[in-house]
């Protein structure tokens, strides 16, 4: 059993394909911790957590991505925001109430997929894709075609292990500009299919590579930690404060004697009365004559 969530990259020794495995269990856990969300949302943010950590492991940079879903369904908006770094946040928001069972076009509606990129250094790109597939993963498929044109296959398994919510999936990829067989692809694609969300929640990597390819030569990469991170902080919230006209910071502070701000992703509140207001609005007069 691992101990911790990790994103493993693995590749083909005689075929020109790749693969990512991820397990995820404390990740998760934390994402869903504080939210009632039903069982469908929980289990379709699971989805995209995983989707999430696949999708940043085939980027080569250092930023953020962000995958969200958005409709006019009961799910009005579900996301989940990663790094390079493979630390991941996440949120649903809900308009309405989801029925057992639902479907991923049930819960979103009429919608789509935006997936937005935003590197370190350099443009930020965001792919929109329609709802086409019946699964995440399908969608997600479909996005490669179309932005990367590398055929890819994703196969996401979400549930529970030792009572508490686990996810994890794999990705096969075939290697850009290099030739490859279909149909090569397509028979590593059949074996991949098999995998077993109890294997991925609970087998070392090795176990599950030699499980489903043990006729392969597959060589197993150095895996890397994957974490909860919430980006939110008191100082973020003093730069969101100052982005508002000053009659409306009164107003607020004169309705309530407080501005309470509540962090959707991990729960944390932070609170500014007026000496705050104060002492952010000199900070922020000093630090113009500064340069950061």
């Amino acid at each position: 059993m691992s101990n911790h969530d990790q994103l493993h990259r693995y590749l083909f020794n005689h075929h020109a394909v790749r693969g990512e495995l991820v397990s995820l269990s404390e990740t998760y856990q934390q994402i869903v911790a504080g939210h009632d969300y039903p069982a469908e949302v929980r289990n379709l943010l699971g989805e995209m957590l995983v989707a999430t950590s696949l999708l940043t492991a085939t980027l080569k940079f250092d930023g953020d991505i962000t995958v969200q879903l958005q409709g006019d369904g009961p799910l009005k908006l579900a996301v989940i925001n990663g790094n390079n770094l493979q630390e991941m946040r996440g949120v649903a928001r809900l308009q309405g109430e989801i029925a057992p069972d639902s479907s991923l076009k049930q819960m979103i509606g009429s919608g789509y997929m935006v997936i937005t990129i935003s590197p370190t250094e350099g443009e930020r790109y965001q792919g929109v894709v329609g709802l086409e597939g019946e699964t995440l993963a399908e969608c997600l498929e479909d996005y490669f075609m179309r932005s990367e044109q590398l055929p890819t296959r994703i196969f996401i398994r979400t549930g529970e292990s030792q009572g508490k919510p686990a996810a994890g999936g794999m990705l096969l990829q075939v290697l850009p500009a290099q030739e490859t067989d279909g149909e090569e692809f397509s028979h590593l694609t059949q074996l991949t299919t098999t995998i077993k969300a109890e294997e991925l929640f609970t087998l070392p990597a090795n176990e599950v590579l030699y499980r489903l390819y043990h006729q392969e030569e597959v060589t197993l990469y150095e895996p890397q930690d994957v974490s909860f991170k919430c980006t939110c902080s008191r100082q973020r919230c003093a730069d969101a404060l100052l982005t508002l006209p000053d009659a409306e910071v009164t107003e607020m502070l004169e309705e309530d004697g407080k501005i309470d701000m509540h962090c959707d992703y991990c729960g944390s509140d932070y609170s500014f009365d007026a000496m705050d207001m104060a002492a952010i609005r000199s900070g922020a007069s000093e630090g113009n004559d500064s340069v950061h």
